[in-house]
């Protein structure tokens, strides 16, 4: 969280799924001012994970798609979704997963 953090990412909520399901412990849910925002820290998270904790996603979906306003990057256990302002109202992750626990709120 603290790397989406320093790239200006903001209203991060960190959400434990565990108990409602089996793709993932935790999701990273944040949002960015556009896409190149939004790439700028995917690239610092890849890199800074493998270099720092030799950890690689085992994928990343949207970075490639113009327009889509959402990147995902699946690390197995945490999941981190990056999301313009429209694309997270749109998509409400929140609500769909709303019995998860919310660990950290970051405005």
């Amino acid at each position: 969280m603290d790397l989406v953090e320093e790239k200006q990412a903001t209203d991060i909520v960190l959400l434990d799924i565990h108990d409602q399901t089996t793709i993932a412990d935790y999701f990273v849910i944040a949002t960015v001012d556009n896409e190149r925002q939004a790439q700028a820290i995917e690239s610092d998270l890849l890199e800074k994970l493998k270099v720092e904790q030799n950890i690689r996603p085992l994928g990343i979906e949207g970075s490639q798609e113009r327009g889509s306003g959402w990147i995902l990057l699946d690390y197995g256990d945490v999941i981190v979704h990056l999301f313009t302002e429209e694309a997270r109202q749109y998509y409400k992750l929140e609500e769909l997963w709303n019995k998860a626990n919310v660990v950290v709120k970051v405005f």
